[in-house]
């Protein structure tokens, strides 16, 4: 049962995100390199943030409960700004990358477009991101124990799973949005993205009431997931020539760089 409940969770948790490094990222060298450099980005980000918590909470009186409650909002406000800030500046050092590698090129356009930078930046982030989420708990769910013996919920698991799946799918679609602002400069969808970054990280203080996490997590990241679809040039027409097969050249497939 152990065991089911693992793979199960993992392919819940990850099953979308490689299924989308196998099909648009794995044969594209550049595309691997740049998506390691993301989950590279976001690591630091998030080391940074435990190295300022963890001091934060050894200066605290360990005795105060709402203190320390306090220092755990500070630390997922500040991870989330930090995350949010190495993104930004992932940005200018691949727009950098991109003017070096098109000076090298023989050609008159870029190896690999923004909008193909941002979809697989933020594939990076939220491959990072879910592995720090849910590694742990999937360890744990190999036993020895039952999950609510003691009367916690039975679906720590499979909550903790989708979660991880939520994260993952919204730093993707974080990645476009955020790219796309910052080339236009639209400073409030930059802010928007940041925002709802926040929320759904917030949202997670909810549980165990994992409804009250979960449903607005999926909400905002449908959301999220047709802001970028837009963002990347996606309309109602091209997303029908895409699922009958009929368009070629449907996003990153055969994507010009602009």
């Amino acid at each position: 049962m152990t065991t089911s409940v693992f793979f199960g969770c993992t392919f819940i948790a990850f099953g979308p995100a490689i299924a989308l490094f196998i099909f648009t990222i794995a044969r594209d060298p550049l595309r691997v390199i740049f998506l390691i450099a993301g989950a590279f980005f976001w690591l630091v980000s998030v080391l940074l943030s435990s190295l300022v918590w963890f001091i934060a909470v050894q200066i605290s009186d360990k005795n105060s409960a709402s203190q320390q409650k306090g220092l755990l909002v500070f630390g997922v406000v500040l991870s989330v700004l930090l995350q949010e800030a190495f993104r930004f500046g992932y940005y200018k050092l691949l727009k950098k990358a991109n003017e070096g590698l098109l000076a090298l090129s023989q050609e008159d356009t870029m190896p690999i477009s923004m909008r193909q930078l941002a979809y697989v930046s933020g594939l990076g982030f939220g491959f990072m991101s879910g592995a720090f989420s849910v590694v742990n708990i999937l360890a744990d769910s190999l036993g020895p124990g039952t999950v609510g013996i003691h009367g916690d919920s039975q679906h720590y698991f499979i909550s903790s799973a989708f979660m991880t799946m939520a994260i993952i799918l919204l730093h993707m679609c974080w990645g476009v949005v955020f790219f796309e602002a910052c080339e236009k400069q639209r400073w409030l969808s930059l802010a928007a993205v940041v925002v709802s970054h926040l929320l759904v990280s917030c949202l997670t203080f909810l549980n165990p009431q994992y409804e009250g996490s979960l449903i607005p997590a999926y909400m905002i990241m449908f959301l999220m997931g047709a802001w970028a679809f837009s963002c990347a040039g996606g309309s109602l027409r091209n997303l029908k020539l895409c699922l009958t097969c009929k368009d070629k050249d449907f996003l990153l497939a055969n994507h010009r760089p602009r």
